[in-house]
């Protein structure tokens, strides 16, 4: 998936997990430095209902755009 143009607020359908393979937990900042969420937010992500995915994906947003 190409994060650059990817918009979760305007993505129609089911959306996809914001997982690139880059599975590393920063101690530093307690996000996988691949995707940018919490561990709790990766645990939770399969049982997650579309709004709650929504609100993960606009959080990571977010920290991206606070780099």
């Amino acid at each position: 998936m190409n994060l650059k143009n990817f918009n979760p607020a305007q993505h129609h359908g089911a959306l996809p997990s914001p997982c690139i393979n880059v599975c590393t937990m920063n101690r530093a900042t307690g996000l996988c430095d691949g995707c940018a969420r919490t561990i709790d937010e990766i645990v939770d992500w399969g049982v997650a209902s579309e709004s709650e995915k929504l609100r993960i994906w606009m959080a990571i947003m977010q920290r991206r755009s606070a780099q």
